[in-house]
């Protein structure tokens, strides 16, 4: 699987789990939802300092978002 593809099913799960819409972690990061989106859907490449950025609020590590669920 495309690292942008793993770190966007990842990000989407954390959060999920951290009860958070697209819009609310965005806002949260400084980013823009759109922005959010496409992570999500890998679709964009995102840099190691916006993953540092999208995992703060989710209280997670940035290096969990590119780990295989499997192996979390």
């Amino acid at each position: 699987m495309a690292i942008q593809r793993l770190a966007g099913r990842n990000l989407k799960r954390f959060r999920e789990a951290a009860g958070l819409s697209q819009e609310a972690l965005a806002f949260e990061c400084g980013l823009h939802r759109t922005y959010v989106s496409g992570v999500e859907r890998g679709v964009r490449n995102p840099t190691v300092v916006v993953l540092e950025k999208l995992a703060e609020p989710l209280g997670i590590q940035a290096w969990q978002l590119l780990v295989p669920e499997e192996e979390a």
